[in-house]
């Protein structure tokens, strides 16, 4: 089971001191946040992709290449990189340049993004977006895998015997989640690739996001790539933490209140009621974290927003290292309940001793000459 964290990269004003960083100050924050991460133990950082503001990481593949040069083991990650208005070409060659720079330790996220502005700023109509969904990825897909490419698609001009590079590191492209809030064409696009879907899991109830698993999950079967159980599924969530847990409330109040997402709207008690937010302390937090299998069944990766809404550096740092305590009881608890046959999140690792494998298939059916 992985676990990590997940950044918007939002800049926002602190409610409590009406201080707003800049976004240098922001951009910092966050590249000391990922180091804390790898810090306190946990397997993965994920960064979000905007372009407009109030947020800041308009060039994922550059903070994660700075990350990459000081970490060791941390999993380096998109918490969506924008499928639809991003060029496949580029997504290959970055994140495959990016792959070698980290030696291996790197996936990322596809997604729509939820800026609908976005699509005309890079010359799409937000009106395609499924579409332009399905085709980007598709040629994506065949650039990582294919030496030399002939495609010929509606939204892009055609490639003629190209060759991305650098080419993927050992053979073995990035892995690949495909995350979603509402679309079940998504969901089926993941489960055909026997890719992994990832669920938002934040700012809706949990039956809503049963619903696109489940389907995903259904899918996966159906395309040949395991049992349902088998297929990768990751999820996000919220959680802010206090060894006191009125503290914890007492504290967080005011961020939930002026949040730009879910401020000024139903109260905190509502909000952690109807959705993943847990606000207390770190035991209830383990509590409820535990309940998600309950609902999804046996998954591989859990990321936990915890740097929005204005939330100065210190008390994310505090909050990290908190994180760090009780993830060994997290991982330890959903370890032993996983059945045999469910397999970890894919890693550069795990996906290169597969390749390896069913490369020597064929040689070891071959009749013996000696």
């Amino acid at each position: 089971m992985q676990f990590g964290i997940f950044s918007v990269g939002d800049v926002t004003t602190d409610p409590t001191t009406g201080r707003t960083p800049t976004e240098g100050e922001r951009i910092k924050a966050i590249m000391q946040i990922a180091l804390k991460a790898e810090e306190v133990g946990l397997d993965v950082f994920a960064t979000g992709e905007h372009h407009n503001p109030p947020f800041v990481p308009s060039s994922p593949t550059t903070m994660l290449g700075w990350i990459a040069a000081r970490t060791e083991r941390l999993i380096l990650s998109t918490a969506t990189t924008l499928i639809t208005t991003n060029d496949p070409v580029k997504i290959a060659e970055d994140y495959a340049m990016l792959q070698h720079l980290a030696d291996g330790r790197v996936d990322l996220m596809m997604g729509r993004g939820n800026t609908g502005p976005v699509y005309p700023w890079f010359g799409q109509d937000i009106r395609n977006g499924i579409p332009l969904a399905i085709e980007n990825y598709d040629l994506l897909h065949r650039l990582w895998r294919e030496d030399v490419v002939d495609w010929k698609g509606e939204f892009r001009t055609p490639l003629q015997s190209f060759t991305s590079t650098p080419r993927p590191l050992d053979g073995v492209p990035p892995f690949v989640w495909h995350g979603s809030i509402r679309s079940p064409e998504i969901a089926e696009q993941a489960a055909y690739y026997g890719d992994g879907f990832f669920a938002n899991h934040i700012f809706w109830p949990t039956y809503h996001f049963q619903r696109l698993i489940d389907l995903y999950r259904q899918r996966f079967e159906h395309y040949g790539h395991g049992r349902a159980d088998q297929a990768i599924v990751g999820l996000g969530g919220q959680v802010f933490m206090h060894k006191d847990s009125q503290e914890a409330k007492r504290i967080f109040r005011p961020y939930f209140d002026n949040a730009p997402v879910y401020g000024h709207g139903p109260s905190l008690e509502d909000f952690t009621e109807q959705t993943p937010l847990t606000v207390g302390s770190p035991q209830e937090v383990i509590e409820k974290t535990l309940t998600f299998r309950e609902h999804f069944g046996d998954y591989q990766r859990q990321l936990f927003l915890m740097d929005h809404a204005g939330l100065p550096l210190k008390t994310v740092l505090e909050q990290l290292d908190l994180l760090g305590e009780i993830v060994p009881v997290l991982r330890a608890e959903l370890d032993a309940k996983r059945p045999a046959g469910v397999p970890d999140a894919p890693t550069h690792q795990s996906l290169l001793a597969a390749k390896v494998a069913q490369d020597a298939e064929p040689a070891a059916l071959e009749p013996s000459h000696s």
